[in-house]
């Protein structure tokens, strides 16, 4: 699977009542969306992005924002300055979920990356 998957596909609603990915599918999936680290043994991903202004790193919060609700997932935000701080899982199972590499892809591609 590669990025221009991923973007085509949709997140799917996540109920919780299944097992996140295994580290090693997590793994493998992370190599496929740059920029994006998996942390906190293998159960959440993260970027780190910098912007010229604070007004830009906000104004790219909500166009990720707006993505994340048509998209029903949601990315935990942390802004300093014009730092921003992106970090996904599915919170339903506690770990990684194809969903947070599908948002991590639409979220690279928002960026232009």
């Amino acid at each position: 699977m590669d990025a221009g998957e991923l973007v085509k596909k949709k997140c799917v609603p996540c109920r919780g009542g299944i097992p996140p990915l295994e580290p090693a599918v997590a793994r493998q999936l992370a190599t496929v969306v740059p920029g994006w680290e998996l942390f906190k043994e293998d159960t959440r991903i993260r970027r780190q992005m910098q912007f010229d202004t604070f007004p830009g790193a906000i104004d790219f919060v909500v166009k990720v924002a707006d993505l994340a609700e048509r998209e029903g997932h949601h990315p935990d935000f942390v802004i300093h300055h014009r730092n921003l701080h992106l970090v996904l899982y599915t919170h339903a199972i506690g770990g990684l979920h194809e969903n947070d590499f599908i948002m991590a892809a639409k979220i690279n591609e928002l960026a232009g990356d």
